[in-house]
């Protein structure tokens, strides 16, 4: 082996300890080790930091960017409410979207529907109050099983298709690798739903605990009946299961600006009517998109909302100006551009209007305003911020658009129309420039951290190939193949391309054992195809890492994951991949 070969084994067998290990962060082992590969010489320095401009650093990037915009919009709320019922199982839960995920993703790129559908599993788990960490892992590896069925699913499909063309003269069409991937997905997910869940690691998260030890009581809020809501024509009693639905109670109706006696229980809800609403912030958000209500800015009158409005939560200080008046009486509030939506005051039920409620030290308000409006007038009247929390505003009116945009944007990636990231960049600007989701947002909604570990590792990968050091593997993985039965050889193959999927790209995996697949089938005299299968079904499984699918980077930092969190539900799934493709690829695909 040469010098360079040498030194790119050590470093990535470095990094995978290091990762495993799990003392440092995972983005400062990778980065290290990038920096120490150009330093030896291993690495051209011209091609150090190519990887953070590689197609699956700004897939991942902009994928994350979307999210964030898909639930700033209201998106996720509209699947949420089709799709999730926080009453479920957490294995019946995992059955039913794992599927869902699975198959979305045979019909448009695996990455792209974990993107459409990873806020969702988050706010699911929000509802049903358990760590996001149990239910993300499944999804992912849902998505990338549900993937393996159809031409299109997942990138190493697209290159064995196009490598057979050039080998053999002929692709393999959308439906060819179904028979294989269907099978391996459904008893992959049967294992994941089942069992597989069970063995993910759970830990506490700082970030929760800090929202849990912040935690405020719920607040009362004034929600508008207008023309479009779905509330019009209904009793407030009828309105009970779907206000429980999102973790809310009816407190009262409010017509002509006067509060109606008691709860107003039997009366049917008009338009321009207010409803007091006790809620979460995030509660209140959902029921206003499931019923269609707007949140109140000057007294009666519907909010104008913006990208860049945000909800905020204060503390009313015992010097505040404002302790022993109400919001309507304060007129810096009236012309700040600053509205007051919620009050909490230690769970107690106001019987006045909430902005009508005279104020006191220790209450908390939820105030609806730009990020400098609000800091300014909390230096104006004495609040304390709390920023324990994100508290953005949902634009329930922009759902379909955003959804249309994304839709649009994969559409035209699957007819090959536009590139997948040029048609995500799109739907990035376009989120900005429909006023969705503001600039600021999408910088923060970038997990940094797994961008610095994917455009570290795609440069050490690239130098081992051009390096000699993959044709080396291949050599000895030809060695140890030759004058072994078929099914033997198969499961070499497949196994040695799982493996080498899980510490490199799966696109190039596919790229560097579809040839030595070839040159196998020739070897035992035998047909290339199933060969070809089982570099395809290797490649997409990449289970025990976060670095060998662009999946499982995608849940890293959402679910809190570490790098050695991977292989625990990872190992028996690759196993089961590997019990269950190989007969399969030797019924559907004869030697």
């Amino acid at each position: 082996m040469t010098y360079e070969q040498i030194t790119l084994f050590s470093l990535i067998g470095l990094v995978l300890v290091g990762l495993l290990w799990g003392k440092w962060r995972y983005d400062l082992v990778a980065f290290t080790a990038l920096i120490a590969g150009v330093a030896l010489g291993a690495i051209p320095v011209h091609d150090a930091f190519s990887g953070f401009g590689h197609e699956a650093t700004i897939i991942v990037a902009l994928v994350l960017i979307i999210s964030a915009g898909l639930m700033r919009s209201g998106a996720v709320d509209l699947i949420t409410r089709v799709v999730v019922d926080s009453s479920r199982s957490l294995g019946m839960h995992i059955a039913i979207f794992g599927t869902f995920g699975g198959i979305l993703s045979a019909f448009m790129n695996n990455v792209a529907a974990l993107a459409l559908l990873m806020p969702v599993d988050i706010q699911a788990a929000k509802q049903a109050g358990r760590p996001p960490a149990r239910s993300l892992m499944p999804l992912s590896f849902a998505t990338i099983l549900g993937g393996m069925a159809t031409l299109i699913g997942t990138p190493p499909n697209i290159i064995i298709a196009s490598y057979r063309n050039e080998a053999l003269g002929a692709p393999f069409s959308m439906f060819d690798f179904a028979p294989v991937g269907i099978a391996i997905a459904i008893v992959g997910m049967i294992f994941i739903a089942t069992i597989g869940w069970r063995l993910i690691p759970v830990r506490k998260n700082t970030e929760n605990t800090m929202e849990e030890l912040l935690a405020i009581e719920d607040y009362i809020a004034e929600l508008i009946v207008d023309e479009k809501s779905n509330a019009i024509g209904q009793k407030v009693r009828e309105l009970d299961d779907i206000v429980d639905d999102n973790d809310c109670t009816i407190l009262g109706l409010i017509r002509r600006g006067e509060r109606l006696a008691g709860r107003a229980r039997r009366e049917v809800i008009k338009n321009k009517d207010i409803l007091i609403i006790q809620g979460t912030p995030e509660a209140l958000g959902k029921l206003s998109g499931a019923l269609k209500l707007k949140l109140q800015g000057k007294a009666g009158q519907v909010a104008n909302l913006s990208s860049d409005m945000k909800l905020s939560e204060v503390v009313v200080t015992r010097d505040s100006p404002l302790v022993g008046r109400s919001a309507n009486q304060v007129q810096m509030l009236r012309i700040s551009g600053v509205s007051m939506i919620g009050l909490s005051r230690m769970g107690k039920i106001m019987r006045e209007r909430v902005r009508r409620t005279p104020l006191k030290a220790g209450d908390i308000l939820l105030l609806l305003g730009t990020e400098q409006d609000v800091n300014e007038l909390a230096v104006r009247l004495e609040f304390l911020p709390l920023d324990a929390r994100p508290l953005n505003i949902t634009r329930h009116e922009k759902a379909w658009g955003a959804i249309a945009m994304f839709a649009g944007a994969i559409a035209l990636a699957v007819a090959g129309i536009l590139p997948l990231p040029i048609s995500l960049a799109m739907v990035a600007i376009g989120l900005v420039l429909f006023d969705i989701l503001p600039i600021r947002e999408i910088y923060k909604s970038v997990e940094w951290p797994v961008i610095v570990l994917l455009g570290s590792m795609i440069p050490l990968g690239a130098a081992l190939e051009s390096s000699g050091g993959t044709a080396i593997i291949a050599h000895w993985l030809a060695g140890i193949t030759l004058g072994l039965p078929g099914w033997a050889a198969i499961s070499i193959i497949l196994i040695a391309t799982m493996t080498l999927s899980d510490v490199l790209n799966n696109t190039a995996t596919a790229v560097i054992a579809a040839p030595i697949a070839i040159e196998l089938a020739r070897a035992l005299n035998a047909s290339p195809d199933p060969f070809l299968m089982a570099v395809a079904v290797g490649a997409s499984c990449a289970f025990l890492t976060p670095i060998g699918h662009k999946n499982n980077l995608l849940i890293l930092g959402p679910g809190g994951y570490k790098f050695g969190d991977y292989w625990r539900m990872g190992l028996p799934l690759e196993i089961i991949v590997v019990i269950v493709a190989v007969p399969s690829i030797l019924f559907f695909w004869p030697l």
